[in-house]
């Protein structure tokens, strides 16, 4: 089927992705959970990246992995209802949104967008693309993630406050969502630096599995 080869980073449109969507890591960061809607935010489709390195800004030092699953759409729609929004769902894909988290922090404190340390180049990796017919459950899969071999991040999709169906009617009222838009639903518990010379490597069930070295840019 065409759909089993569908090349996301080719296809995307638009990338829009869900903050503090797992209580336990609103909690480890200190943030409040969100409560009556989703926290959204933005990363330009520049950042996604299939193979190659995760690259640090020169300067950066360090950033926060974030293993999260990804949504990709098929069929365009806006005000999509709860009831109908998988039918708008084309498949999935295994993610990293990575976070440069003391620029975002220092950010947050002077009250600017998160952007810059979110949206940098690499910033967005993610696996081959998973049809729907794959996942018999949205809301009950895996996702683990270690550094160097010791795990980090070990959580599961059932966890999410707002789940697959809310978010897309939620975001589809202020963004219609288009063939190949990627939804990123969040990540769990568990998120920590990464440095020059790391290796991250992560799985969603055993339907994809990513593996990226962490590599500091000179200039």
């Amino acid at each position: 089927m065409a759909s089993q080869v569908i090349k996301v980073q080719t296809v995307c449109r638009n990338i829009i992705a869900v903050a503090r969507n797992y209580t336990e890591h609103a909690k480890e960061l200190g943030n409040p959970v969100p409560k009556e809607n989703p926290l959204v935010f933005g990363k330009p489709v520049s950042s996604i990246i299939t193979e190659g390195e995760i690259q640090i800004p020169h300067g950066w030092k360090e950033l926060h992995h974030e293993v999260e699953l990804g949504v990709v759409i098929g069929k365009p729609g806006k005000f999509i209802k709860p009831e109908n929004a998988m039918d708008h769902v084309m498949g999935y894909v295994l993610v990293l949104d990575m976070t440069a988290r003391s620029i975002q922090q220092e950010l947050k404190k002077q009250g600017y967008p998160w952007f810059l340390a979110k949206g940098f180049d690499t910033s967005c990796p993610i696996s081959d693309f998973i049809p729907k017919s794959a996942v018999n459950d949205v809301h009950n899969l895996n996702l683990k993630l270690a550094v160097n071999g010791i795990i980090k991040q070990n959580g599961n999709t059932k966890d999410m406050i707002f789940k697959v169906p809310d978010l897309l009617s939620y975001i589809s009222n202020y963004f219609k969502l288009e063939y190949g838009d990627l939804i990123l639903t969040g990540t769990p518990s568990g998120v920590s630096g990464v440095k020059h010379g790391d290796i991250i490597e992560a799985s969603l069930d055993d339907l994809a599995k990513i593996k990226f070295p962490v590599v500091e840019n000179e200039k």
